[in-house]
């Protein structure tokens, strides 16, 4: 069943969220208050060496208070193409100039509760250009065997879920983008 919704009120909004209040009909003409947030979409790479290593960075995420593996990641500027965020993301948070990128997936990581949507490509390879342009993004980047991605899986060193996404589909394919 198609659930309708009759409303939207804005809750709380600044440059990175827009937190709404629906008004949403489910089954038997029922109502219910359904919290939704909204955000710009995003978009990362995953980045492979020629040597079946992927480029990832160990970073402490404060909301959970972990430590773990991610691809990088971020935010399309407005009128920026998906595969160019991609590409200066990598660049600003790892110091590393992707290859040519080609569409890997695409996701919609937490759909119950956000319209958050995220565009992720791969590169088969990389040139250092240099240190990342924030000291706070990784504590470290490393280049890891893709053979690997499921063991971090497993030790819970890899569970932030875009990431997981894009680099148990990249495992499981052998590398075939979409």
């Amino acid at each position: 069943m198609r659930w309708t919704v009759h409303s939207e009120k804005p809750l709380y909004t600044d440059q990175w969220l827009d937190i709404r209040l629906a008004d949403v009909e489910i089954t038997g003409g029922r109502h219910l208050s359904h919290r939704v947030i909204r955000s710009a979409p995003g978009a990362g790479a995953v980045v492979l060496d020629g040597q079946g290593r992927v480029l990832l960075m160990w970073r402490h995420r404060f909301i959970t208070d972990t430590w773990g593996y991610e691809i990088p990641i971020g935010g399309i500027k407005e009128g920026e193409l998906p595969r160019d965020a991609a590409a200066r993301e990598v660049e600003e948070e790892t110091g590393w100039r992707p290859g040519p990128l080609r569409p890997l997936l695409y996701t919609q990581p937490s759909r119950g509760l956000s319209d958050s949507e995220h565009h992720i490509f791969v590169a088969d390879g990389a040139e250092h250009i240099g240190e990342p342009e924030e000291d706070w993004e990784a504590e470290r980047l490393e280049w890891i065997p893709v053979e690997q991605i499921s063991d971090l899986v497993r030790k819970r060193e890899l569970v932030s879920g875009t990431s997981m996404n894009a680099l148990l589909y990249l495992y499981a394919t052998g590398g075939a983008g979409q």
